[in-house]
């Protein structure tokens, strides 16, 4: 039988009963290493009398697990919940199609706990991202926190952990590589004033909340890892007080977060008044007048749509029209307008 157990945010000291049950009876006990440093973890193994240190490429592989659980009672301990990783998940299921019997000892979960810790509503979380170290990674959490604060959600963003080197990317220097990515991609998502909290060893020893600008983050020292950084969406009021009570804010919350606009809404605002002045451009001509009435009705289509939620319709329209009113000044020997 394969159990996937887990110890919860607060390391080996707050094992639940029925979790050292398990590892005390177990014929095998792994401890997984790469969801959080081992050292936090170790000390389970005087719960057990044989511990194997399970790196990731033995859990995804999953060969020497699964096998083990085939005879004998295996436990795959792991740091928070169990099923947070996509990787548990994907070996749960692999032993059942094996026909091996599964169970879970759930925990208290590091997302789960942030978001609580920083006095944000749960029901507001989007999508999740990491930002790894390297820049051209970086366009997954942008989008991400984007597609998020455009619907008014709060974006968690996990940081790297590489077990082999113990590194852990510092949330400073990923907030730095945000601000470069905002000036290459520019959304709005990460300007200087954009308001970010970042979670440093909750559940842990020395666990601290931060918030502020990211002008005021980006040259702080965070203190030992892990870290989480939090992209708050719209506040409600009882989190923007929460935010102020709970943290250390180095700026306060603001009273009404910066809306993100979608790109089809940027890509309107930018191209309606630029077809407009194209068309101004042009001479009044009998030959362009039913061209130039069919570019404005595309106009109109792609306001009308924008604002009934066709976002795809809306950019078709207003591409119709730019083309149109282009075709016209090339042909009258205009540049057209980029």
């Amino acid at each position: 039988m394969l159990w996937l157990v887990g110890l919860g945010i607060s390391g080996s000291g707050s094992v639940p009963e029925d979790a050292a049950r398990l590892i005390r009876s177990a014929d095998i006990v792994y401890l997984e290493t790469f969801t959080s440093p081992a050292c936090e973890l170790k000390p389970i193994g005087s719960l057990t009398g044989e511990l194997r240190t399970a790196k990731r490429w033995m859990v995804e592989d999953g060969r020497e697990i699964l096998d083990g659980a085939a005879q004998k009672t295996v436990v795959l301990v792991s740091y928070g919940d169990p099923l947070v990783a996509t990787t548990h998940n994907d070996l749960r299921v692999r032993a059942a199609e094996r026909g091996i019997p599964t169970g879970v000892v759930h925990a208290s979960s590091a997302v789960a706990s942030v978001i609580g810790e920083c006095g944000l509503h749960h029901y507001k979380v989007g999508r999740m991202a990491t930002i790894m170290n390297d820049a051209k990674s970086l366009t997954t959490p942008y989008y991400v926190t984007y597609r998020n604060a455009v619907v008014g959600g709060h974006t968690v963003l996990l940081l790297e952990y590489n077990e082999d080197d113990n590194f852990f990317l510092d949330p400073a220097a990923a907030l730095r590589m945000l601000l470069e990515a905002e000036s290459g991609q520019g959304r709005g998502v990460f300007t200087k004033d954009a308001y970010v909290v970042v979670a440093s060893r909750v559940g842990l020893d020395g666990q601290r909340i931060r918030a502020g600008r990211i002008s005021s983050m980006v040259d702080r020292d965070f203190g030992p890892p892990p870290h989480t950084v939090v992209v708050p969406g719209r506040l409600h009021f009882t989190e923007r007080d929460a935010i102020m009570g709970l943290a250390e804010c180095l700026d306060e919350p603001p009273p009404e977060t910066r809306a993100i606009k979608s790109i089809p809404s940027q890509m309107i605002e930018k191209y309606v008044p630029m077809v407009d002045n194209s068309m101004a451009d042009l001479p009044d001509l009998p030959a362009y007048r039913t061209i130039l009435e069919n570019a404005r009705l595309y106009v109109q289509d792609a306001i009308r749509a924008l604002e009934d939620g066709q976002d795809e319709v809306a950019i078709l329209s207003i591409g119709y029209a730019d083309g149109l009113v282009d075709a016209l000044r090339m042909i009258h020997g205009i540049e057209p307008k980029m």
